[in-house]
């Protein structure tokens, strides 16, 4: 290609020119910094004697002939100084065509290797006419038409990873001039060319090839948005699977919509397509409404809300439909009724119709609507290309929900269910949609209740953590205090004010409590005194003071700016809880996965200093006469196994958290069937019976228990606490810590406890065992079944 504008066709002849750049450095030149003033005339020395750098040249080859004349003219433009951190280019609009770069974007190009081809991802080669009529008609005529797009590069790096770059365009330097018979673009034109983004013969005929001089250059500041555009496609993955029963869910998504599209009056509306009946249908998720359909509608007839052109835009052709001026359309349409009737008649001035299709599968309709003429039209309905496909993935799902009302009726009276129990919700739902029928409001949920049920439970504590939080929290307000005393000290060295002394007073008061007395409301009185009566101090002085701004600068750099508050000490603590949480959960989660194909349960688990399970296991929980007790006894194994793994997982990562603590293990054992029944109104499980309450109450209260005689904990780390109070217990468990034993799990050293009485609690006795950590040692066989150790001790 010879010329610039060898095939391509624009509104306008394309020249690549600097005459607005050198406009601007003969401004300079006169400027009484003589510094630049003589750096302008430098540049322009430069070009003096070649008149078409700018006037503009349309031959490519002028690029490489005047390159170094183009560099010096580019230099301020691209500062060398920064060239090696700057993705930026200088380069002529719709064209792949770049004459100056800076050296990161080069070395990037050069990652990508020899073959790759530089390519807008976005910008198809039949919008570009358009695009660029557009621009012209902001350019020239002062017209807006809202046609930004963001486009993106995707280039592989040395890797072959393909990362994404946003490009944003600087046209300072461009200029754009119509030709002298060229006519001129009435307001009538504007609006006719609104609702007509892609008839192009229209545009052309407004805007006839070749019709203006394009003279200049853009400047593009390229950004890498891999890590964005990493984390949308995780959301467009995740919106399909939300439950959007919030009555939140659909004021969010419309301010989403008005920040996208610049508008503050946007609605949003929603209709589903029944394919089967051709049939619009409204969404039943909370707040949704649907602008085509009447309030409380069920469904109406396609034919009888939609008119010929927009029932075949729409559900044929699967494209937008737009309308800008609804008044005008409807004043044409001479009372033939249609959607755009309805719409006019509730004061809405300008639509947009989206099809929300999965392939040729079309869910629904997106029904966005305005009150101001002309707001939403056909080049505006073209940005909405970029998010289409993530309102499709969120429709798909959210039919698939509308397909399991049961599932529905379950969520909505019992929350999240485990699958083992499922099956029961699921009876007692129907029962509730039958009796609901019949007695409206007044039908209830029934009973769920699990009868002779075994109960399993066990956790992970971690070892002093009141104790840690609080010398966190004790070491960040002290350093605040030793921050805030410094700025105080200096500010009674300028000015002798009693607030001053006051102040100091109260300083010395706080840091002795906090470090020889701290209590329960040390930190709350603290914080107290950081926000009312240190924070507004400091910003006065900030405003009024300039001796103390550098140490208030410092102060408000080493505090978090959301709590006002050193929180350094505390975060390591904070994190370094959720991470134990985070990594006890992961490690028996993936193996209650696994122990439900033993034989099905009930489990749950919950995150405290720590992590907890209960498992319940019988009869009443499968739904068939299957139970064994061999299950249990194979359950109970598998239990004190996961809890060895997790000790071990924990220390094999200790070394990772922020925060040096220790954890201790504990499993409770309980050797009479009981009967647990769920609560609606706090939507979890819960014993069921005075009797059956005793396990709940032990539960609660045994992690405290100390040895019978001392002062010394029942649980401690490096040892796993097995607590019971029957003989036969006593007996299996000693089993299973024998076959561990053989298995390198746990060590030789087993104590047999009496615990102390808690209240209302005796008897209790424990079985304490040492651990062994491996070095992530894989064995042939991780695990060992109950009957693995029924062979083991030749039973």
């Amino acid at each position: 290609m010879a010329d610039i504008n060898d095939n391509i066709e624009l509104p306008f002849v394309i020249k690549i020119g600097f005459n607005k750049l050198l406009s601007y450095y003969e401004t300079l030149s006169e400027s009484d910094d003589e510094f630049l003033a003589a750096k302008a005339r430098r540049v322009l020395k430069v070009q003096k004697n070649i008149p078409i750098l700018r006037n503009g040249f349309t031959q490519i080859s002028n690029l490489s002939k005047y390159q170094k004349e183009i560099d010096i003219i580019l230099q301020d433009s691209f500062s060398e100084i920064l060239t090696k951190n700057e993705i930026k280019t200088a380069s002529v609009p719709f064209h792949n065509i770049v004459f100056n770069s800076s050296e990161r974007f080069r070395n990037i190009l050069n990652a990508a290797g020899k073959d790759f081809e530089l390519q807008i991802r976005n910008m198809p080669d039949d919008s570009r006419y358009i695009i660029a009529c557009t621009i012209i008609l902001d350019y020239c005529y002062n017209f807006k038409a809202n046609h930004t797009r963001p486009l993106y590069y995707e280039i592989p790096d040395a890797s072959g990873i393909v990362k994404t770059y946003k490009i944003l365009y600087n046209a300072d330097f461009i200029e754009i001039t119509p030709n002298k018979n060229t006519k001129s673009i009435t307001k009538a034109d504007y609006k006719e060319l609104l609702d007509n983004f892609d008839n192009i013969n229209l545009w052309k005929e407004k805007f006839p090839p070749g019709s203006y001089d394009f003279n200049g250059f853009v400047i593009s500041n390229i950004f890498d948005i891999t890590a964005d555009q990493s984390i949308s496609n995780i959301k467009s993955s995740l919106i399909a699977k939300e439950k959007r029963k919030d009555e939140r869910f659909m004021s969010n998504f419309k301010s989403i919509f008005q920040s996208f599209l610049g508008m503050n009056d946007l609605e949003v509306g929603f209709s589903i397509y029944n394919q089967r009946a051709d049939e619009l249908m409204p969404v039943y998720d909370a707040g949704v409404d649907s602008f085509l359909l009447e309030t409380n509608a069920k469904a109406k007839d396609c034919k009888k809300i939609f008119c010929r052109e927009s029932y075949k835009t729409l559900f044929k052709d699967k494209t937008f439909y737009s309308v800008s001026d609804i008044d005008s359309f409807n004043a044409k349409a001479e009372g033939h009724p249609s959607q755009i009737t309805i719409l006019g008649g509730n004061g809405y001035k300008s639509m947009i119709l989206a099809p929300i299709a999965d392939g040729d599968d079309l869910m629904g309709v997106l029904e966005l609507v305005s009150k101001k003429k002309r707001a939403l039209n056909s080049v505006v309905a073209n940005k909405l290309v970029d998010v289409m496909p993530y309102i499709a993935a969120a429709v798909k799902r959210s039919r698939q929900d509308e397909e399991h009302l049961i599932e529905a009726v379950i969520q909505r009276e019992c929350t999240a269910i485990h699958t083992s129990v499922k099956w029961k919700f699921e009876a007692a739902a129907r029962t509730f949609l039958i009796d609901q029928q019949e007695h409206g409001e007044e039908a209830s949920f029934g009973k769920i209740i699990f009868r002779d049920v075994y109960p399993l439970f066990g956790q992970i504590d971690v070892k002093g953590s009141s104790d840690a939080r609080n010398h966190a929290t004790q070491k960040d307000l002290a350093l605040q205090l030793m921050l805030i005393e410094k700025i105080i000290k200096k500010g009674f060295e300028t000015e002798k004010l009693p607030i001053f002394e006051k102040l100091k007073f109260e300083i010395d008061n706080l840091s002795e409590e906090i470090n020889n007395n701290f209590k329960v409301d040390s930190e709350q009185r603290a914080t107290s005194f950081f926000r009312n009566e240190i924070a507004p101090l400091f910003k006065f002085q900030l405003e009024n003071k300039l001796d103390l701004k550098a140490l208030i600068e410092d102060y408000h750099s080493k505090i978090d700016g959301n709590l006002g508050l050193i929180y350094y000490y505390r975060k390591n603590y904070d994190d370094t809880i959720m991470l134990i949480n985070k990594n006890m959960s992961s490690v028996i989660d993936k193996e209650q996965t696994k122990a439900q194909k033993m034989y099905p349960h009930f489990f749950e688990r919950f995150k405290t200093d720590g992590v907890e399970h209960n498992i319940y296991i019988g009869e009443s929980i499968t739904k068939e006469d299957s139970f064994n007790v061999i299950y249990l006894y194979n359950l109970r194994l598998w239990q004190l196994q996961v809890m060895c793994k997790m000790e071990n997982e924990f220390y094999t990562n200790r070394d990772k958290y922020p925060l040096s603590l220790d954890v201790a293990s504990m499993i409770l054992v309980f050797n009479q069937p009981l009967s647990i029944r769920f609560r609606m109104d706090e939507k979890l499980f819960d014993v069921d019976g005075t009797y059956n309450a005793r396990y709940e109450v032990v539960k609660k209260r045994v992690d405290k228990a100390n040895i019978k005689g001392t002062e010394e904990r029942a649980t401690t780390q490096g040892k796993i606490t097995i607590v019971y109070s029957q003989k036969e217990d006593e007996i299996e468990y000693l089993q299973y810590v024998k076959f561990l034993q053989s298995k390198k799990v746990l060590g030789d050293t087993v104590e047999i406890l009496e615990l102390q009485d808690l209240q209302g609690i005796t008897g209790l006795k424990a079985i304490r065992v040492n651990l062994l950590y491996k070095n992530n040692k894989k064995e042939k066989k991780e695990f060992y079944t109950y009957d693995d150790l029924m062979k083991e001790l030749n039973v």
